[in-house]
């Protein structure tokens, strides 16, 4: 099958199960759209015995689909410059503080306490590991997924300032699990890093992405505005999207980092211009759109992964326990740092509950745990991985309203 063929296909499946989870389901579209699909392809796994070649078929269509690049090198510059250049600036200001030590501090402890407390519970069920492959799981599971994130905050009626530490969290916290994992897989290659050259080498990579982000959106910034065409800005902020992407990965820097940047950047950059000589609208309706439809055919890969997936019981039981390790790490990382912003800043206001039911895993994670090196502990790495995505989306995601009508805290900002 074609490249275009290929496209044309996942299009075509996210059109008809998002049509399907809103005319007659009631779902939101990515939920809707992704269980649809993992039912639809637990069921080719089903009638495996019975129909082999349309399984065979179903199987070859997934593998020839580069995951890892698709993603990675792939949508995710679109996703994240989208979210950023949406966001709501000010709200992000007044919410620096806990932005910054979730997406650092958080991820970096979450890392170490997932791998730990995995390495444990893996042993009791009986599938022996290694601590690289612990650290491996910890790191690619650790960071909250933007796009998962950012699609529950728009249908979700999530506290503003709540809201604000969920999506900066996400938006920022990639860049430091990416340079952990990095650092991991040149463990797996003989090459240890000392901890000097990590520090060294997560302060060029963040830097070096942010700095490009920003220079880049104050160069298109300027020739929005001299231009009066909406169609033509519109394509100079696809141009920053992809392309400052593209080269914050080939110059090795945090090209995450620079599509946020960027995304933030200009909507800084744009709003200190005269609104007359910025088409605000078209620009903003077309990110809208594109992040919209991005998001239908991302939830599609999500669940067509499944058939590539190993599974048998004990990939199942790792899951299941990942499930549960992910979860209370990411309450007792939350409740830490905010118990401790909170000695800081005495008027501080969020809600533990809320930002630890609200960390969502999503394609992020799932395109890390397809890089982990074969021989690696990557079968169980990628069935955790899957389940506590599935979970995230489904469960949590799903959840999250009634979540927070249950139990948001009183003191949590609802204007």
């Amino acid at each position: 099958m074609t490249t275009f063929q290929l496209l044309s296909l996942l299009a075509s499946i996210a059109a008809l199960f998002g049509w399907i989870s809103s005319r007659w389901l009631r779902l939101p579209i990515t939920i809707g759209t992704m269980l649809l699909t993992v039912a639809c392809s637990l069921g080719l796994m089903g009638i495996g015995a019975y129909a082999p070649g349309l399984h065979l078929w179903a199987v070859s269509l997934v593998r020839q689909i580069d995951f890892e690049s698709l993603i990675l090198h792939g949508m995710l510059g679109l996703l994240l410059f989208a979210g950023a250049f949406l966001l709501d600036l000010e709200l992000l200001a007044r919410e620096k503080l806990p932005v910054a030590v979730l997406s650092i501090f958080g991820t970096l402890l979450s890392t170490v306490m997932i791998s730990v407390i995995m390495r444990w519970a893996l042993a009791a069920i009986g599938i022996p590991t290694t601590w690289l492959e612990c650290f491996f799981f910890g790191a690619l599971i650790s960071p909250t997924d933007p796009i998962a994130v950012l699609e529950m905050l728009r249908r979700v009626g999530v506290p503003k300032n709540v809201q604000a530490q969920l999506a900066g969290e996400s938006l920022f916290n990639d860049g430091v699990g990416a340079v952990v994992f990095l650092a991991l897989l040149d463990a797996s290659r003989g090459v240890m890093p000392a901890p000097s050259h990590i520090v060294i080498e997560l302060l060029l990579k963040v830097g070096g992405g942010l700095a490009l982000g920003v220079l880049a959106a104050w160069i298109i910034s300027h020739l929005m505005r001299l231009v009066h065409a909406y169609q033509v800005e519109i394509l100079l902020t696809l141009a920053l999207a992809l392309g400052g992407y593209a080269l914050a990965d080939t110059w090795q820097l945090s090209a995450p980092l620079e599509a946020v940047a960027a995304g933030i950047a200009l909507r800084r950059f744009n709003l200190s211009h005269p609104p007359e000589l910025i088409a605000h609208e078209s620009v903003d309706g077309f990110w809208e759109v594109i992040d919209e439809v991005q998001n239908a055919i991302l939830f599609v890969l999500l669940g067509l992964e499944v058939l590539a997936i190993p599974i048998h019981r004990l990939s199942l039981q790792s899951g299941l326990a990942a499930v549960v390790v992910v979860t209370c790490v990411r309450l007792a990382v939350v409740a830490l740092i905010l118990g401790s912003i909170r000695l800081v800043q005495h008027q501080f206001r969020s809600s533990i509950l809320a930002l630890s039911w609200g960390g969502l895993r999503g394609g992020l994670s799932i395109a890390l745990a397809l890089a982990v090196p074969v021989g690696e502990g990557r079968s169980w790495i990628l069935t955790a991985t899957y389940v506590v995505v599935v979970f995230s989306i489904v469960i949590q995601g799903g959840s999250m309203d009634l979540f927070l009508h249950h139990f948001s805290h009183p003191e949590v900002e609802r204007k």
